[in-house]
Order: C-alpha cells, then sequence, then structure tokens
C-alpha cells in the first residue's frame, strides 16, 4: 500500500497526462454517442477507468491511450446494453457557441448577420454530414480531422490495421463530400 503522499503523487501525474486531453476525450465521445449527456458520462467513465489503471500505463501517447480507453468503454456500453440508443441530433442552436464571444468564430463583434447565419448554416450542414455517417466511418473521421491524430494513433486506438484506417477516412470523406453536395445544392 502506498503512502498518501505517494498517492497525491500519482494522482498530480494522471491529471497533468491526461486532463489537457479532455477535450478531444468528450468530443470523440460526442461524435459516438451523438448525445451530450452520454458524452459526458461517457468521458467519466473513461477517466475512471484511466485513473484505476494508470499504474500500468507505459506508453508515451497519453492522448491515444485515453482515446482508447474511452472507445473501449463506449463499446463495451453497447455490448452490455447499457448505452440506451435515443439518436438524439447536434443542434448548434441549442449546443453551439453562444452570440459575441470573440475567440474567432463566426459570432465574433464584426461580423454581418449574414455571415454569422452563413456560418451556422454550413456547421449545421457539416454536423448533419457527420451525423449521417455509419460509426466506423464517422468515428476515423472525428479521430483524425477533429482530433488531428496520426493514421499510426488511430489505428492503434480503433485497434485495426493503418490500411484499414485509411480505407475508412476515403470512404468516409466520400460520404461526407457526397452529402454535402447533395445537400448544399438547396442553399
Amino acid at each position: 500500500m502506498g503512502s498518501h503522499l505517494e498517492q497525491k503523487d500519482r494522482t498530480r501525474e494522471f491529471e497533468a497526462m491526461l486532463l489537457p486531453h479532455l477535450d478531444a476525450a468528450y468530443n470523440l465521445a460526442r461524435w459516438l454517442t451523438r448525445n451530450d449527456q452520454h458524452a459526458e458520462d461517457l468521458v467519466q467513465n473513461a477517466y475512471l477507468r484511466a485513473f484505476k489503471f494508470f499504474d500500468g500505463f507505459r506508453g508515451t501517447d497519453a492522448r491515444a491511450w485515453m482515446l482508447t480507453i474511452l472507445r473501449n468503454v463506449y463499446l463495451t456500453s453497447l455490448r452490455d446494453g447499457r448505452h440506451e440508443q435515443a439518436d438524439v441530433s447536434f443542434d448548434e442552436d441549442i449546443h453551439g457557441q453562444a452570440a459575441g464571444q470573440a475567440d474567432g468564430s463566426p459570432y465574433d463583434i464584426g461580423n454581418s448577420p449574414e455571415s454569422v447565419l452563413a456560418a451556422r448554416d454550413t456547421q449545421r450542414l457539416v454536423n448533419q454530414a457527420l451525423e449521417s455517417l455509419p460509426q466506423t466511418f464517422r468515428e476515423v473521421i472525428v479521430l483524425k480531422e477533429i482530433n488531428d491524430l496520426s493514421y499510426k494513433e488511430i489505428a492503434e486506438i480503433t485497434d485495426i490495421p493503418i490500411g484499414t484506417v485509411m480505407s475508412r477516412l476515403a470512404r468516409g470523406r466520400k460520404m461526407l463530400g457526397d452529402f454535402l453536395k447533395k445537400n448544399a445544392e438547396g442553399g
């Protein structure tokens, strides 16, 4: 049994290595579950599991390790039937950034209402396109395009060969492009 001081050091080390990847974990969880509350629960469960097994972490890529755990917790919850299959679409009006934030968003002060609406419509269309993808394609697209992981990291996280990652990315991107072309023609 370790001392209280050793436990504090372990906790600090865990936080330093894994908390910087909280946004990446939430992004993946959000696109896997397609539900904000389920994503939050998934991230919490994954971080608890990561903390439990932190002593066994011997790698150098904490982000890939964390995302692998998150994905495995998600797949286990599906297998065990603990994950509700409710498909709640991502609504940019409800879940998007608040108007007026000066962070480089389309809502920054000085942008015209037309440009704000166009950006909102584009984001909504991209979200719809991602939502339309089957999970296997959505997952690799999110890991590559949103979390900016390498093919090797994606292969490790998803436990599939790099060639399959590349194939799924190509197919997923084509499906996204087809969806966007089809649905952008109306606007």
